[in-house]
């Protein structure tokens, strides 16, 4: 009788390890299985199809919207300097560039613009035949802390009739992160726009 008990009772213990040896490698199943298809899921939403103009399906790759934002931020920062500071000796096209510039700054770009054309600069670009083109050679910005401390510097060149003036333009602003838009297509905008450095390197006359 000693005997039958003893092996119900290793019956019962070995039916216990058996069982639960069974719940914990289905648990690692469940778990790796759910891993490997979120995985491939995550990896099917990077591919994009497009229809090359109704007839073909053309695939393309997505990347992560973080991953470009140091470009973008610097990219937006060139687009506002190239829209504002390039001019030329057309009233038009001066208030176009300096409309699609307001888009991507706040007040502060409106308020550099407002002491501009109160002093008459855009007036003696038009009067003077003006050509003022800008490179801008360097955008850094700080993105340990936000909003995003940015330094542009820039080359400004102003051609006239009998000579060309090269300056040395720094700004600085901060970047915050805004709703993209057609007229912001970075999602950017320029936050306490300020001109630190304005200042004539050259003078050459054209002969």
């Amino acid at each position: 009788m000693f005997k039958s008990l003893k092996n119900i009772e290793s019956a019962w213990r070995l039916s216990k390890a058996v069982t639960l040896a069974t719940i914990v490698c289905c648990t690692i199943i469940v778990l790796l299985t759910t891993y490997w298809s979120q995985t491939m899921i995550a990896k099917e939403r990077e591919k994009i199809y497009v229809l090359d103009k109704g007839k073909s399906l053309i695939l393309a790759l997505s990347q992560d919207m973080a991953q470009n934002r140091p470009v973008e931020a610097k990219n937006h920062v060139t687009m506002f300097h190239e829209l504002f500071f390039t001019l030329s000796p057309d009233a038009d096209a001066i208030n176009m560039g300096i409309r699609r510039a307001l888009l991507l700054v706040d007040k502060s770009g409106y308020n550099y613009y407002s002491d501009l054309h109160e002093a008459g600069y855009y007036s003696r670009v038009i009067s003077a035949n003006v050509i003022q083109k800008i490179t801008v050679d360097s955008v850094e910005v700080d993105y340990e802390y936000y909003p995003y401390s940015v330094t542009c510097y820039s080359t400004q060149t102003l051609t006239r009739q009998s000579n060309v003036t090269t300056r040395i333009l720094v700004t600085t602003c901060e970047l915050e992160n805004v709703q993209r838009s057609d007229g912001n297509p970075h999602g950017f905008l320029m936050v306490g726009f300020k001109v630190i450095k304005n200042e004539e390197i050259s003078k050459n006359k054209i002969y």
